[in-house]
């Protein structure tokens, strides 16, 4: 078995269990790293900031290259480690996330060449703005799509010339593990990326906590967020934050079939709707409902779940055994409120391998309002709810009905009724006949609960900068 450290330079005392998902079994230990930890990261990197933040752009650059060439040669080893992690089928790992974290260090590795600054003459002299790094920076990523959002938020902060203390999930944190024994194997220069294991509650908190830690990107629940903006409001520390969601796909009579369907079932269901983007909430025209109805519920059940190391598995199992009991929690509260379960609403018995492992069935549930909890809370596991609306001010506020606002989708070929919908939506990002689709340039991130600042492009070289006006009286 596998023991994953924090750092070679230091002895663990406690480790905690890594477990694969889909069988239940312990797969490798990752240490409990402490506050100490945390301090000794802190100040290696400290020592290696005015180095790495004095090179040329392009010299950061080729750093980040060099470390996306030895990912993408090493792609199925790291898929396959994912997918043993997390649960989510092979398919998924290899040809999406991992190609995607290997796109996140490429892009950054061009942003940084590209980044640029402001100057403004003709009011008051001649001002120019420096965009200098702010030293420091805790990166913290969630369990959902480990190394995907991993890169997404490292390579902006190693790209913008800090060094970077990085906390992966400690439910899946073997592909950053294996992320830092490719720093080690390309001689990435020594301390600039900190790799800090543990509990959020021991290591994360540490990193919001230190003094040293001059900016924190977190990616996880928003109970969590609420708790480091208040702790970052304390030390009037920089945060950004991208929490939960309770997506709407508002779906319209004349929605383009030929695609509807398709990207409906991966927004309701692809990596067991353990994905922050999900649409979980279905509101359908009403003279379209019941065409609608029959036909998802046919195109969802088609799909197998399974094994996720097998080919022709669409749905793994959920994370851990804590998450499981979350979302079986929410079937009996769905039964409560007095939802009909139209498909699923079970656990789902693997033969073999699996049989331990933590999977339920994707679930459609109806006769649910818009005020129930079901409707409410983040759930965050294969459940979906379907709703029908009259016309669009009455589709509009059922999307807007949730304290969440970070991502919607809305099905319609009426380019007017497109625009109305995606202005009035109250969501960091609007799809239009379409879903996750993802152009690294643009800003992301949630509206009221779902979050606080944007990542992505120029937002997230931004964050991780200090800007600083330069005046020149003329």
């Amino acid at each position: 078995m596998k023991r994953i450290a924090y750092s070679e330079l230091n002895a663990v005392e406690h480790w905690l269990d890594v477990i694969d998902p889909a069988t239940t079994d312990v797969i490798a230990k990752v240490s409990a790293g402490t506050a100490h930890d945390v301090d000794v990261s802190v100040r290696r990197a400290q020592a290696a900031f005015p180095t790495w933040s004095k090179l040329p752009n392009a010299e950061r650059a080729r750093w980040l290259e060099k470390l996306a060439d030895a990912l993408e040669a090493r792609i199925p080893e790291f898929a396959e480690a994912e997918t043993r992690d997390t649960g989510k089928p092979l398919w998924l790992t290899r040809e999406i996330e991992i190609p995607r974290a290997v796109a996140n260090l490429r892009f950054f590795a061009h942003a940084a060449t590209q980044f640029a600054s402001e100057s403004h003459h003709g009011q008051a002299g001649l001002n120019y703005t420096l965009r200098q790094p702010q030293g420091v920076v805790g990166v913290i990523s969630p369990w959902n799509m480990p190394l995907l959002l991993f890169t997404w938020k490292l390579a902006p902060a190693l790209a913008a010339g800090n060094c970077v203390i990085a906390k992966p999930s400690e439910v899946t944190p073997l592909t950053a593990q294996m992320l830092a024994e490719l720093t080690h194997d390309i001689d990435f220069p020594e301390g600039v990326l900190n790799i800090v294991h543990g509990l959020g509650q021991t290591v994360g908190q540490a990193m919001v906590d230190h003094p040293g830690i001059k900016a924190i990107s977190f990616t996880g629940s928003t109970a969590v967020g609420q708790r480091i903006a208040q702790s970052c409001a304390r030390q009037l520390k920089k945060c950004s934050l991208e929490l939960g969601g309770k997506n709407a796909a508002l779906i319209f009579a004349d929605a383009p079939k030929h695609t509807l369907y398709e990207h409906i079932v991966r927004a309701a269901f692809q990596n067991t709707g353990q994905i922050c983007l999900c649409g979980s909430r279905l509101l359908v025209e009403r003279r379209f409902y019941d065409e609608f109805r029959e036909t998802f519920i046919a195109r969802a059940t088609h799909h197998l779940v399974g094994d996720p190391l097998a080919e022709g598995t669409y749905f793994g199992p959920l994370v851990s055994q804590a998450h499981f009991d979350k979302v079986m929690s929410y079937l009996d509260l769905a039964r409560d409120e007095g939802a009909r379960i139209v498909a699923g609403g079970q656990r789902v018995d693997i033969p073999g391998r699996c049989a331990k492992g933590w999977f339920v069935a994707p679930t459609i549930l109806e006769g649910l309002g818009p005020s129930c909890r079901t409707n409410q809370e983040e759930i965050f596991g294969p459940i979906v709810t379907l709703q029908a609306f009259d016309d669009e001010d009455e589709a509009l506020a059922m999307a807007n009905a949730t304290p969440y606002g970070l991502s919607a989708s809305v099905w319609t070929e009426h380019l007017s009724r497109a625009h109305r919908m995606a202005a009035g939506i109250d969501a960091g990002i609007v799809w239009i006949n379409t879903w996750m689709q993802r152009d690294l340039r643009t800003p992301f991130g949630g509206m009221k609960q779902s979050g606080l600042g944007r990542e992505g492009g120029l937002e997230a070289m931004r964050f991780f900068t200090e800007p600083k006006n330069v005046c020149i009286g003329v």
